[in-house]
């Protein structure tokens, strides 16, 4: 259903591209960047570093290239004519009802909310789905520019308290406050340095357990490894000095450790993680004996087991011991050997990605060619039912304790935003809990799946979206994103700035590459370490059969990607800079060679191997982008983006390459790189930000892709 439109005489209401004969600027006047004569020796190969420099964000000479930087950028975009049409109806596109899934807890409801242009989502909780829903937290209220985002919150069993956490410009610091459900005032609890956690409270609600990082200094905070992490418990009204010290590992530095309480209250379950590799290990307390010993579970570290839930001392795991798509198994903790370990579901052909206990039974969310299917299985693992799905798209939610009869989940495809049902476990029937009222016609697009074979003849998806009656001439300005690593999959989802590219005529074409979870981790050990170069070849096959098959042409050709999909990116510009004819690659890995020396960099040499080992070190030479930029050679118009708070891919990484892509271009389109200020890798920011973000990107490719825009009013 369309929304009224509210806009009188807005001077924008839709973008037509089509064709164009654009001029090409001059080439753009970059800041000079002093180059140092650092050479570093990687097992008798002689690797120079000239930007080593950009390394230290807090020299007053990085911050003077930043403001530099970010003066030709911002000079460039605001001398195009379309951005401001862009930035205007990606306003009116954001401007919409959006809903978190709801949970109980405690007899209470609670759920988060967008009204439409709030820099971040208001915290809601109600004692009954017919109630007036009360604000329980509004971050919005906790700095001016919405830079302060809640990071996590955690409910008390009997829904009377809230620990929640909050990060400020991007960061993946947190710190933890506890606050009166009833009441929304705070309580004196405050807990500083987590990261990589959440907060676990005991049932008797006396106080939880989160870990953390010893405290940097304030200069190191954003760029030194982060090691030794720790999980602590803190109790309630007491300072964070006195917190109890509950598990850590002196001697195993690249250990994480996550700790979780049962939802009966009898066990801490300790996750143990090393790096970013999906196996990990299993520890567990027993909370009803005082001061019991922390017991090692799974520690052989052979597989993913991530705990489900219990029955008594029976713990029921999703795990990828022999079995790469998942399977749910049963350990009696009172007899561990894997001789009395038990099957409840096995293996299927989907991959198993959440299973979760309610109304005594495991709802399973699996992906079926990287789209959502949902069953239902007894505790005995007898199937019960799927859930019908309205139709290509993706799930969140099916939350809850093991004794709720409802459930409540979240649907949505690249053409619709998020609609909340409620699902009734006993009847199988869901119904609309919230759905959001858009200000287009989801009917005007449509998505389809494809499969194409790479370049050693595997088989991978490829989704494709755009306005219905596209024709195939080889001339549709075209975006390609993708990510491939870290066993994350990405499956059909809304995004306002790419509805709003959809909506200019664009496609939109999401590829499943190796090196994500979509087929299970044999899937996912296709695209590490020193087969990393299969990611980049399924990506550039994806961008070889949209030509081949008329959705576009190199000339009308992007590629986008973040984090490992901006290492993505970086990889196939400079390894076929003529496919492409402009790129954005954001807050990318680009520096192979030395990622793993900051922040949490270490944990991702699980996925990309460490030039420390002399075969990986040649792998990853092989592709690092800033490695194999070659002086003299046209790219792709390219606009990196980054952010100064962003301690997880630091951004002297975007710096770096942005300033040896600047040194070698030898073409006249522009290689700019757009650094964002208060504000981190991605998670928190604020809604200002993503339109602000959105309408720089899409001026850039409408501009460089040598396409036309035409203006025309709304009707009154």
């Amino acid at each position: 259903m369309v929304a009224p439109r509210q806009f009188i005489a807005i001077a924008f209401a839709a973008l037509f591209i089509g064709c164009a004969t654009t001029t090409r600027p001059s080439r753009v006047a970059y800041p000079d960047t002093r180059q140092m004569p650092q050479v570093d020796d990687y097992h008798g190969v002689e690797v120079a570093d000239p930007y080593r420099w950009l390394e230290d964000d807090n020299s007053a000479e990085t911050k003077a290239w930043v403001e530099a930087q970010n003066k030709v950028t911002f000079g460039y975009l605001e001398q195009i004519p379309e951005r401001a049409a862009i930035k205007a109806r990606l306003t009116q596109l954001w401007n919409y009802e959006r809903y978190g899934v709801p949970f109980k807890q405690g007899g209470r409801y609670f759920y988060a909310k967008n009204d439409g242009l709030q820099n971040q989502s208001v915290l809601y909780t109600m004692t009954s789905l017919e109630a007036e829903p009360q604000v329980l937290l509004d971050p919005n209220q906790l700095s001016a520019d919405g830079t302060v985002a809640l990071s996590g919150y955690t409910i008390t069993d009997d829904g009377k308290l809230m620990a929640y956490g909050l990060s400020s410009a991007g960061s993946d610091w947190q710190e933890w406050k506890v606050r009166d459900v009833q009441t929304g005032q705070d309580l004196p609890d405050h807990v500083n340095w987590v990261k990589f956690s959440s907060a676990s409270w005991t049932k008797d609600g006396r106080g939880f357990f989160y870990s953390r990082y010893d405290e940097p200094t304030e200069a190191t905070k954003l760029t030194k490894a982060n090691y030794y992490h720790k999980l602590y418990f803190h109790r309630l009204g007491t300072p964070q000095a006195e917190d109890k010290l509950v598990y850590h590992r002196p001697d195993k530095k690249d250990w994480n450790f996550y700790g979780g309480v049962t939802d009966d209250g009898r066990y801490l379950i300790i996750t143990a993680s090393q790096g970013t590799d999906p196996k990990n290990r299993v520890l567990y307390q027993d909370l009803q004996q005082p001061n019991s010993p922390v017991i090692e579970l799974l520690m052989e570290f052979d597989a993913d087991y991530t705990f489900i839930d219990n029955d008594g001392p029976v713990f029921w795991f999703k795990t990828d011991l022999n079995a790469p798509r998942h399977r749910v198994i049963a350990i009696d903790v009172t007899r561990p050997g894997r001789v009395n370990w038990k099957e409840i579901i096995p293996q299927a052909p989907e991959t198993l990605a959440r299973v979760s206990v309610v109304n005594h039974q495991f709802i399973c969310s699996y992906l079926k060619d990287a789209r959502s299917q949902v069953k239902i299985f007894g505790l005995d693992g007898r199937f019960i039912r799927e859930v019908a799905l309205p139709g290509i798209g993706s799930t969140g939610g099916f939350g809850g304790q093991r004794s709720d009869t409802e459930t409540f989940y979240s649907f949505t495809s690249y053409t619709s935003p998020g609609t909340i049902f409620r699902y009734d476990l006993a009847t199988g029937a869901s119904a609309v809990f919230r759905k959001p009222q858009e200000d287009f016609n989801p009917n005007d697009y449509e998505t389809h799946q494809v499969f194409y074979a790479s370049k050693d003849g595997t088989r991978v998806p490829l989704f494709i979206s755009h306005r219905k009656g596209l024709k195939l001439n080889g001339r549709n300005p075209t975006l390609l994103y993708g990510y491939g690593g870290f066993n994350i999959s990405l499956t059909p989802g809304f995004s306002v700035a790419n509805l709003a590219w959809m909506e200019m005529g664009g496609v939109y074409a999401v590829p499943n590459l190796r090196g994500g979870g979509e087929y299970g981790e044999e899937w996912h050990r296709a695209g590490t370490k020193l087969q990393k170069q299969n990611v980049f070849d399924d990506f550039i096959a994806a961008a070889e059969w949209l030509i081949a098959n008329k959705y576009t042409s190199p000339k009308k050709l992007a590629i986008s990607g973040g984090s490992n999909g901006g290492l993505l990116v970086g990889a196939c510009m400079t390894q076929r800079p003529d496919l492409f004819a402009a790129t954005l690659p954001a807050v990318g890995v680009m520096d192979m060679l030395r990622f793993h020396k900051f922040t949490i960099g270490w944990a991702w040499t699980s996925d990309y191997g460490s030039a420390d080992d002399p075969e990986e070190f040649k792998a990853l030479h092989a592709y690092s982008p800033l490695h194999n930029l070659k002086p003299g050679t046209k790219y792709p118009a390219t606009m990196v983006t980054t952010a100064d708070h962003d301690d997880r891919v630091v951004p002297a990484h975007s710096f770096k390459f942005a300033a040896a892509l600047q040194a070698a271009q030898a073409g006249k389109s522009p290689t700019l790189i757009r650094i964002e200020t208060k504000a981190g890798h991605g998670a928190g920011k604020p809604t200002a930000k993503l339109i602000e973000e959105a309408a720089d990107k899409w001026a850039f490719l409408v501009k460089e892709l040598g396409v036309w825009v035409s203006q025309t009013p709304t009707e009154p």
